[in-house]
């Protein structure tokens, strides 16, 4: 069962595998090991923005509509259509799912069955 399988490309051993694994496996081990145990409260937990203060979040957020407004506005179009289909009940999302599998099975399976 642990034998070593022979192909065109080379070998492969599932024993030197598992020891590639643990030798890897213990680098981590000893690197995430030598890390600091203990770090300190309050200014330590701040994230570091050059020496910045870091801003209320309120006034960074930047909402996906402001962000994708040229995108959204060019296809302005398309999105009113699919607003007027899209019901948001996963009951009509699963039947387009099946409706559009039974196409693409027509479209690429039944010629050749035909045929």
């Amino acid at each position: 069962m642990l034998e070593t399988l022979e192909t065109i490309g080379g070998f492969w051993s599932p024993i030197l595998w598992l020891i590639a694994f643990g030798v890897a496996f213990l680098i981590a081990y000893i690197i995430w090991g030598s890390g600091e145990r203990k770090h300190q409260q309050g200014e330590q937990r701040k994230p570091f923005i050059s020496g910045n203060q870091e801003p209320d979040k309120e006034a960074v957020h930047i909402r996906g509509g402001n962000m994708y407004w040229g995108f959204t506005e060019a296809l302005k179009g398309y999105y009113r259509a699919m607003e007027k289909i899209h019901t948001g009940i996963l009951n009509d999302y699963v039947l387009w799912f099946i409706g559009m599998a039974a196409v693409f099975f027509m479209v690429i399976v039944l010629p050749e069955v035909i045929g």
